[in-house]
This record gives structure tokens, sequence and C-alpha cells, in this order.
């Protein structure tokens, strides 16, 4: 229920929960219980209004060119930029990051009030593709893209890219185009490194459905019917009806988790 209001990703409320962070009627919720709407619910004091109405309501759905040096994030001690500090306020809800990109890392995020989408895109069970235009530092051997074709091993397990071609340049500054199914923690840059190679640019193109297109640097823009349509094809969710929301599936009877 939380996630289909659009407080965050299901994997991101579990945490909040976990961590006790979200009050149900004065006390702490706990994962897997059973709400019917008319509870009082505060996520980190924040009172979060689950009506019906609201939780029905159409879902909004964007595209964002993020440049070098903006986090991923909410919140920063430190004080550095936010991705979230160049998005205009939704009508309804709040945005949830589809995955992240690391500080260094440009190009394409999506981001929606939909917590069950953004749940599912970014859970590997769905296998949605996301295509990265690499640039790499210094000379290329026949060997290093025969080891990054087959698979490399990181810390985290086995990796390997879904396709791995040449898009140009020369000399000591070559790009690929990759892709991969899944969203390890700087996985790109770990599978060159694991064969040597530097990555000097990450630019990230095309996310399932949804390419980069024409945005500049810290560009948005809203997702286009055809575009939210296959998202949701994408992850085997019921397609939205008028104004991009799911019709009036989205609304809940009786207790829901």
């Amino acid at each position: 229920m939380l996630a289909n209001a659009g407080v965050a990703s299901r994997r991101r409320i579990e945490d909040l929960i976990t961590a006790g962070r979200i009050v149900v009627d004065g006390r702490r919720a706990r994962l897997g219980e059973l709400l019917s709407g008319g509870e009082r619910v505060l996520v980190d004091g924040r009172p979060i209004d689950l009506s019906t109405d609201t939780v029905g309501r159409a879902h909004a759905h964007l595209a964002y060119y993020k440049p070098a040096g903006e986090l991923t994030s909410r919140e920063d001690p430190r004080g550095r930029a936010r991705v979230f500090e160049a998005l205009p306020r939704p009508q309804h809800g709040r945005w949830i990051a589809v995955g992240r990109l690391d500080l260094n890392t440009l190009g394409l995020l999506l981001f929606t009030t939909d917590g069950e989408l953004a749940h599912r895109l970014m859970h590997p069970r769905y296998g949605v593709a996301r295509e990265y235009a690499v640039r790499v530092l210094g000379p290329v051997t026949e060997a290093q893209l025969l080891g990054l074709r087959s698979g490399v091993e990181l810390d985290d397990g086995h990796a390997r890219f879904d396709s791995l071609e040449r898009s140009g340049g020369s000399g000591r500054n070559v790009w690929y185009r990759v892709t991969l199914r899944e969203g390890r923690n700087r996985e790109v840059r770990r599978m060159f490194e694991a064969v040597g190679l530097t990555v000097s640019r990450l630019i990230r193109v095309r996310y399932g459905p949804v390419e980069l297109g024409a945005l500049h640097r810290g560009q948005t823009r809203t997702l286009s019917d055809s575009e939210v349509t296959a998202l949701y094809d994408a992850v085997r969710l019921p397609g939205p009806g008028p104004g991009g929301d799911r019709s009036a599936a989205r609304k809940f009877r009786g207790a829901k988790r």
C-alpha cells in the first residue's frame, strides 16, 4: 500500500520497516501486516495519506538526464547535489528513482510515483535491459573483449554483458555499447576493471523500452503514453488507463498487504 501511494519502492519500504522508521497507529510497523487504509501511518514522522482516493490517483513518470556529480539519493550529510533537487514536484505522491547511477556516471534515470512499477523494473526477476555507452581509456585487446563477452568473476558473483559492441572513437579513447539485465553497484565499471581496463566515461542511454534520446544534461521530460505502456508491459503489470495510470484496478478493496 505504501508503494502504491508513491512513498518509495517496496524494497526501500521494507528497509524502512526493518529500521523502525514507519509507525502505524502509534506503534512500529511490522513486515507483512495488513492495513485497511484507515490507519494513521507515519514515515520518519511524516503522515502518509492512504485513503482510497490517494492510492487510486494517476501516477506520473519522468525521464531525467543525470549529469556527473549528482547523487541518486534524497539526503547527503556532505551537502552534495542530488538528483531530486532538479525534478519538478509531482502532483501526487513523490518521485521514486528506478535504480541508481553512481556519482560520476551520466545518463538516463527514470522516476515514477508508482512504487510497484519501480520495484519490478529494478528486480532481477523481470530482466529489464539497461544499455550504456562506455568510453575506455587506453588500447583494448581481443583477449580483454573475449573475457568481457564470456563473463568475469566479481566479488559479488559472476557477471556478463548481454551484448558488447564497439561504437566509435580511436586511439586511446574508444567507445563501446553494452547491455545487461541487472543493476549491481558499479557493475559496468567493475567488469571492465576485472579485465584490466579503465572506464573514463559511462553514460546510460536506455532503460528497458525508454531511451535517453535528445535530452540534454540536467533536463527532464514526461514519458509518453506509449513509453509508459511499454514499461508496464515489460514487467507484466496491468496496462495504464487514461492519464497514465492502471485504471480503477489501482483502488484497493478491503485489507491489503
